[in-house]
């Protein structure tokens, strides 16, 4: 009874983990989230944990006024997403991004970072 019991939790634990890595969850960012940079960044990078499906993948980034500064489209490979930035004044700056993973999981979020003060 023992035996089963322990194999049951062994399966249940191994299937949690793998659904938790089924999705492409923010690893990390350049400029880094809540940073603040002395000089304005030319472009955003972020990296998954997961490769992203290009077509349904896509990153903002909006000044205080709710005015779009990135230039665009992302650019996808593998598990990193990258956009050009406009010229950024000294302020605060908030990305919202959305990723769909290779294996069809939806993740989104969002984050801010500071040029200048």
């Amino acid at each position: 009874m023992r035996n089963t019991i322990a194999i049951t939790l062994a399966v249940l634990w191994s299937f949690g983990t793998n659904l938790a890595q089924a999705h492409a969850f923010l690893d990390h960012a350049e400029p880094r989230v809540g940073s603040t940079v002395q000089n304005a960044p030319r472009g955003l990078s972020l990296s998954f944990t997961q490769e992203l499906e290009p077509a349904f993948s896509t990153v903002e980034v909006r000044d205080t006024n709710g005015t779009r500064v990135d230039q665009g489209k992302a650019r996808i490979s593998g598990n990193a997403m990258r956009v050009g930035l406009k010229p950024l004044a000294p302020g605060t700056y908030k990305v919202q991004w959305h990723a769909l993973s290779v294996d069809t999981h939806t993740t989104e979020g969002s984050f801010s970072f500071q040029v200048g003060h």
